[in-house]
């Protein structure tokens, strides 16, 4: 593996901090930012889908929805996309529809990941439109956040078995 770079570095700095404001609101702690090709932060998100109650506010689509409007384009030509979680199916399907060229990740989603774990939407070659993914990029850090957020949650909700029948 090579040496991390220190621009990814920073800029899971701004994702980190982004994961982190989603508490306030009992989201899963999932930071983005879309930086433009000079380095400018275009779009930061946080997950939002308990604040807003919308199942697609995921904080890469939050992120590219903010940065297509700094741009006043669809097309996120040059950008670069970092999130502290790989991307899921519908959060890589609308990178590679945005047409950005790099995603950077922290922590792997063995689960739902579509960047390299479960499925590799970023990278299928029958697509119009293939994506540069830089995984692992302060993984420890982004890494914990999640675990501390689900280990808090199974605490304040401890399994009392299955689910409870119909009233009789």
């Amino acid at each position: 593996m090579s040496p991390a770079d220190p621009q990814h570095e920073a800029w899971m700095g701004l994702a980190l901090d982004e994961a982190r404001e989603a508490l306030a609101t009992e989201d899963v702690p999932i930071g983005a930012v879309v930086v433009g090709p000079d380095g400018t932060v275009l779009g930061r998100g946080r997950n939002e889908r308990e604040a807003t109650h919308d199942p697609t506010a995921h904080a890469e689509v939050v992120a590219i929805r903010q940065a297509a409007a700094a741009l006043g384009s669809w097309r996120l030509d040059g950008c670069t996309l970092v999130v502290t979680l790989e991307p899921c199916a519908m959060c890589a399907g609308a990178t590679v529809l945005a047409r950005i060229p790099r995603v950077v990740f922290g922590a792997w989603d063995e689960k739902a990941g579509a960047a390299g774990s479960v499925f590799d939407i970023l990278r299928e070659r029958r697509l119009n439109h293939w994506v540069e993914v830089y995984p692992e990029v302060r993984t420890g850090e982004c890494s914990a956040l999640l675990r501390s957020f689900f280990a808090a949650h199974r605490e304040e909700r401890p399994d009392s078995g299955p689910p409870a029948g119909p009233p009789s």
